[in-house]
């Protein structure tokens, strides 16, 4: 039996890969993260399945979950939010699940930030402007961040930022980062992007906070900040792309 770690995407049940949607159908236990999750992707789930809200559960009790699921025979669908390869306590759970002799594997799924940069047809690397993407969060009531990720060192680079889980601290992180950015830096913040109550807001450094504070938002967002969010940003050619460039016949 297989613990099958899935990307739920931004929330939008037709967001889901093909292999997640097959692995759903066919595990009689999906664990899933409900303050995230539009309902919808539930409804993949085979109708007897046995659905669990991992939303006021820790670790251990999600642990005990999958455990038990496979001591009974049973494949288990457990959605994380976005993909599994960021801020998922994935390392976390699959190490309990190796020391418990559980497998388990992984289908991929569309991050936060590609799903917000689509709402806001948006390319976050544009060539001779930027071509780097660092994607980060900030600390506030979490886990301690490493030495040397402060954002004022990321910031330094001028690379396009996105922020996760950090929608809290907008009006603090705004202003240290004009310093590097310049208050005119268009910024958005994406809420609950490809569910219904998704919303998006436009600005710059010099305002996104009291638009932020505006609307009452407070989890669910990321933030996006860089001058390839501009539309009217002078853009070089791709080399790939160029017609001058000379391509082998």
């Amino acid at each position: 039996m297989t613990v099958h770690f899935i990307g739920a995407g931004p929330g939008a049940a037709d967001l889901l890969t093909v292999r997640a949607v097959t692995l759903l159908r066919t595990s009689p236990v999906c664990l899933y993260a409900g303050t995230y999750l539009d309902p919808d992707v539930l409804a993949h789930c085979a109708p007897d399945a046995e659905l669990i809200d991992t939303q006021r559960l820790d670790l251990d009790q999600i642990t005990e979950h999958l455990v038990r699921a496979d001591n009974s025979g049973k494949d288990v669908a457990r959605l994380c939010s976005g993909d599994p390869s960021l801020y998922s306590a994935l390392t976390e759970q699959t190490r309990r699940l190796d020391a418990h002799g559980v497998a388990w594997d992984v289908t991929p799924g569309v991050p936060a930030y590609a799903a917000a940069a689509a709402l806001l047809g948006t390319e976050l690397t544009v060539p001779e402007v930027v071509q780097s993407v660092v994607l980060t969060r900030t600390q506030a009531r979490s886990t301690a961040m490493p030495d040397g990720e402060a954002l004022a060192n990321f910031a330094s680079t001028g690379a396009t930022l996105v922020l996760h889980l950090a929608i809290t601290r907008i009006r603090t992180l705004a202003t240290e980062l004009v310093a590097d950015y310049g208050q005119d830096c268009p910024v958005a913040v994406v809420y609950r992007a490809s569910q219904p109550d998704q919303l998006i807001l436009r600005g710059t450094l010099a305002d996104i906070a009291d638009q932020v504070e505006a609307a009452g938002l407070r989890q669910a967002a990321v933030i996006l900040v860089g001058r390839a969010l501009s539309g009217t940003v002078a853009c070089a050619q791709s080399h790939l792309y160029d017609p001058a460039r000379v391509r082998d016949q």
